[in-house]
């Protein structure tokens, strides 16, 4: 049989990716397209968290079908991927708390209370955590942070850099409910997830910062 993975063997493979395990918090608009990402790429060890099921609104901008609504969100994107791939995911229908990531943690969550606790556990885990990623949504615009394992364990200034940017949800900007999420910056954030993640697998540099506005049309990377 054919290498289903032929056209992307000189930029990554899937043993290179296969030598981390993953966690993914969240499978919203940020989660469910970054899994399917992973999981095309190539990630075969990946853990899903999210308590909540698929509504009619999530659509649009969520990887889901007519026939998901109703169902667990992880649960729903189990089957997906399992089809598209056959990556059987460790899905949990449930609030991530304070459980044992895996070494690769990848935050997709909306609130910004969530990140923070999110954020305690991966410091709690520090000695164990090797590369952690926090992608955030606006309308238009995506933004990605990125730390290494080193750096997490550091608690230097690239740390503080980040926390810097954990502020309440009483001062993030309040959009209306019909402003908030399109599907082509759910896609972009995926995509610019994935590619920090190959970076990572690569032993390539990965960017502190990213952010991309689609209403200017600039991509900045720090």
């Amino acid at each position: 049989m054919r290498d289903r993975f032929t056209r992307q063997r000189d930029i990554i493979t899937p043993e290179q990716l296969n030598d981390h395990r993953y966690t993914v918090i969240g499978a919203g608009g940020i989660g469910s397209p970054t899994v399917q990402e992973l999981t095309n790429l190539g990630v075969g060890h990946l853990t899903v968290y999210d308590f909540d099921r698929v509504e009619l609104h999530n659509l649009p901008t969520q990887k889901y079908r007519l026939q998901d609504i109703g169902a667990y969100k992880v649960d729903a994107l189990s089957d997906i991927v399992q089809e598209a791939t056959g990556v059987t995911l460790t899905s949990y229908p449930e609030r991530y708390d304070d459980q044992l990531l895996n070494p690769v943690v990848i935050s997709a969550v909306d609130s910004m209370r969530v990140r923070k606790s999110i954020w305690e556990q991966v410091k709690e885990q520090a000695g164990y955590i090797r590369f952690y990623v926090e992608a955030r949504m606006g309308a238009e615009l995506a933004r990605i942070y990125t730390l290494t394992g080193e750096c997490i364990r550091e608690m230097g200034e690239r740390v503080s850099l980040y926390e810097d940017t954990l502020y309440s949800d009483e001062e993030a900007v309040q959009v209306a409910c019909t402003a908030r999420a399109t599907s082509y910056n759910t896609s972009m954030i995926a995509s610019l997830v994935t590619n920090q993640i190959k970076r990572f697998a690569t032993g390539q540099e990965t960017h502190r910062e990213i952010i991309f506005d689609f209403v200017t049309m600039t991509l900045m990377a720090v």
